[in-house]
């Protein structure tokens, strides 16, 4: 399959590459391509900015949640009805979980067949970039590193100083120059960028941003390094075909609630769901539903307008009394507690579940975890569930629940567990995605059925 495609990649953190993503993205749309963007790793929130960019939902393409079967799948199903994919990496090109590598922004590379385009944040650095750039072409030789794009250049005569010693000592092109001085930031916030879905000017943003690449990046150059990947050999899809629906899902979404992996929404509807959005924030009473599904975000954010809305709690909170489903991640798990603590105030949730929330100035679970279910509650797997936490919270005041997972890697609840289950609800820091706990959308959607909550 000849798939037009690039990813970009830096050599560490903060380079610039999430702001140059979305710039590329933005202005390659304006100009009229397909864009389909993909974000490396289980970040939810630069893939909200790159959705909202291209129009076309972001998709994830992760080595420890998907493996790389899935990985190839996901990326040809979605890239397939697009002019060009703009791939972002994540942490530096060659960071990994492995010392080997495996898992890095370069092995995805190579798996994708994808000619990588690196940035470098060029501040206080002349004739250096020379052997920066050398290291990282032939530290894998096998990594094809096709162009750079100079980010935070301080005037035309630093441009040119770095622009001949990269002509005569690396052997690869240079497509973009963007100034120090550009105006291409995002708002940054306690679990990184701001959310696009919080940000009420996202779309000024984004075409400031746009506009800014448009200036300084050989956009043609791109193009061309892009369209000269590699044919991919065609792999079989995975199936997602709408099932006549047989249950009705609320979705919490809103500006408080906006971590959801479009694969889950897909799954979910796959298997026989209708889901109807509602807003914790505005909505006075939920809509006629059997179930809810309440993902991440950050409730913490909006905790006090969440509480004004006494009367949705109110309800959530009969409801759950009479056997509603609810199957709730991370923000949500916050949400259906009694209460979260943060900056000093303590403001009420929905009080479902019998705990309480304290937010901390540093992560108490973050990154990659593996679980395996206990065969309490609903979702019941033999295979081991690889799935993603980022959390700042701790529960306290834990009592009278069952867990749903036995903790093999991460925090969790408590170290050893994660997944409360209480009456009807399953609520847990763990992310799931639907590539790679497959029966998960399945499950939900048979037990909302099996309950009759109507």
């Amino acid at each position: 399959m000849d798939l037009p495609r690039v990813i970009i990649s830096a050599p560490h953190r903060s380079s610039g590459k999430t702001t140059l993503s979305i710039g590329l993205c933005a202005a390659l749309t304006e100009l009229g391509f397909k864009v389909q963007p993909f974000k490396k790793g289980p970040d939810f929130i630069d893939p909200m900015w790159h959705t909202a960019a291209t129009q076309r939902d972001c998709r994830n393409l992760d080595f420890f949640i998907m493996g790389n079967e899935n990985i190839l799948k996901s990326f040809q199903r979605n890239a397939r009805s697009a002019d060009i994919s703009i791939i972002e990496g994540n942490m530096g090109l060659y960071d990994g979980i492995e010392l080997d590598g495996r898992g890095s922004t370069a092995d995805l590379a190579r798996l994708l067949k994808a000619p990588i385009i690196l940035i470098i944040d060029v501040s206080n650095m002349t004739r250096s970039i020379a052997p920066l750039i050398l290291g990282f072409k032939n530290f894998e030789p096998e990594t094809s590193i096709s162009a750079v794009i100079l980010n935070k250049v301080s005037s035309s005569r630093h441009e040119s100083k770095l622009r001949a010693a990269i002509d005569r000592y690396c052997n690869v092109k240079v497509i973009g120059a963007i100034p120090k001085s550009s105006d291409i930031g995002i708002l940054q916030r306690h679990l990184g960028l701001k959310p696009a879905k919080e940000e009420d000017k996202a779309m000024a943003v984004i075409k400031r941003i746009g506009d800014v690449v448009k200036k300084y990046v050989d956009l043609t150059g791109l193009v061309d390094i892009a369209k000269s990947a590699n044919s991919l050999p065609a792999i079989s899809d995975y199936q997602t075909v709408l099932a006549r629906p047989v249950v009705k899902i609320g979705v919490a979404m809103d500006q408080a609630f906006t971590f959801y992996y479009p694969e889950n929404i897909e799954a979910l509807k796959a298997a026989g769901a209708e889901l109807i959005p509602f807003s914790p924030l505005k909505d006075g009473k939920l809509p006629k539903v059997n179930g809810l599904y309440i993902g991440g975000g950050f409730p913490e954010v909006f905790m006090e307008e969440l509480e004004k809305n006494e009367s949705l709690r109110q309800e959530i909170r009969l409801a759950v009394d009479k056997g509603m489903p609810i199957y709730a991640e991370c923000g949500g798990l916050m949400y259906l507690s009694r209460g979260i603590t943060w900056n000093g105030m303590t403001k009420e949730m929905v009080g479902a579940i019998p705990c309480d929330i304290k937010m901390y100035e540093k992560p108490k679970g973050h990154g990659y975890i593996k679980l395996r279910t206990t065969g309490s509650g609903w979702l019941n797997t033999d295979e081991e569930i690889r799935a993603h936490e980022f959390h700042y919270s701790e529960i306290s005041n834990l009592s009278d629940v069952e867990f749903a997972y036995e903790l093999l890697r991460g925090k969790g609840i408590d170290g050893k567990h994660d997944g409360i289950i209480y009456k009807n609800i399953l609520a847990s820091y763990a992310h799931l995605h639907s590539l790679g706990t497959p029966k998960w959308a399945e499950q939900f959607v048979i037990f909302i059925k099996s309950v009759n909550y109507a």
